[in-house]
């Protein structure tokens, strides 16, 4: 099959490097140092999933018409990398491979002729050089849309990717969305630190905020109406109880994914993006707590707090981590 990538970064990179392992005639996107490294060396793969090195067609928008598109990009250049490729993949199934909620509706919106599907992965990987690829957790990814079952097709390709990496289709996939969000809380902490999620999750201090920004987006979740899907151990009874808990019992949730994460230091994408000198997806990820809860009417004031450090942190570097405790105090 011919599998089109759009954006070759980490997850995009783990993607495609395995797809054309298994056989597939893959073509990806990328863009500045990253294209020029994979058109002269290819993708290097090591980590969870073993080695691999992939010459694959790359360009700064796909060529060919493919019969299946993974969107890889960051959720902030969502909209524009689909854009620039509509006139090839209109029409062509498409998989939006990204954090965030709204990934779906505009792959779905600007791409009227083609049937949208999302990828929630749990992969942790590392892209802090161009072309190549860590991959330092590994795990099975969540294929699905909507709120109903698993339709036919998901379940194909579902089983297409699976080739590859092990990807498994779901029902409830905006549930499921939520409790990735939730996992997603992993990401803003250790960026405005400058450390590793396990240090940070090991450190009781930040782990209180860690765990404070996740309280906090369940309870968003929970207005919302929400029913949480099951993500890597979490689900919507785990996740109802969870926002019931005191900060310092609720602290376990996140020490028992520092805990499947496991020893190889894990930046987090979020702050892979500002070490590459890039700006951050953090308005779709605390961001999008903090909007949810405006449209529940609510606050979601350490997700504002956490969102508002990460975009200091953008403009001039690594904060105190005082600046971060002062919110384990609110």
């Amino acid at each position: 099959m011919r599998i089109g990538i759009i954006g070759a970064g980490a997850l995009g990179g783990t993607f495609a490097a395995l797809l054309a392992r298994a056989g597939h005639e893959v073509e990806v996107t990328a863009r500045g140092s990253s294209l020029a490294a994979i058109r002269a060396e290819g993708i290097r793969l090591s980590g969870g999933f073993g080695a691999a090195h992939a010459r694959v067609d790359v360009g700064e928008v796909l060529r060919a018409r493919p019969d299946l598109v993974l969107v890889c990009t960051k959720a902030q250049d969502a909209e524009a990398a689909i854009s620039a490729n509509a006139a090839v993949i209109d029409g062509v199934p498409v998989v939006v491979v990204q954090n965030g909620l709204d990934g779906v509706a505009i792959a779905e919106r600007l791409l009227p002729r083609s049937s949208c599907m999302g990828v929630l992965s749990i992969i942790a990987a590392n892209y802090t050089e161009p072309g190549v690829v860590r991959v330092t957790t590994r795990a099975t990814s969540y294929l699905g849309r909507g709120d109903g079952p698993a339709d036919a097709e998901c379940t194909r390709i579902a089983a297409i990717l699976s080739d590859a990496v092990p990807v498994v289709a779901i029902g409830g996939f905006r549930g499921a969305q939520w409790s990735k969000l939730v996992v997603n809380m992993l990401n803003a902490v250790p960026t405005i630190v400058g450390r590793s999620v396990q240090e940070v999750v090991d450190d009781r201090r930040l782990r209180r905020v860690v765990t404070a920004s996740m309280r906090e987006t369940v309870r968003v979740g929970i207005a919302r109406g929400v029913r949480f899907g099951a993500v890597q151990g979490l689900g919507d009874r785990r996740l109802r109880l969870f926002a019931l808990l005191p900060l310092a019992v609720g602290q376990v949730l996140p020490w028992l994914m520092r805990v499947r994460m496991g020893d190889v230091p894990n930046l987090g994408s979020t702050q892979q993006s500002i070490r590459r000198g890039q700006p951050t997806e953090i308005d779709f990820l605390n961001g999008a707590v903090v909007r949810e809860a405006s449209v529940a009417g609510m606050d979601a004031p350490v997700n504002r707090a956490l969102t508002a450090l990460v975009h200091e942190v953008e403009q001039h570097g690594v904060l105190p981590v005082e600046r971060v405790l002062e919110l384990a105090l609110r």
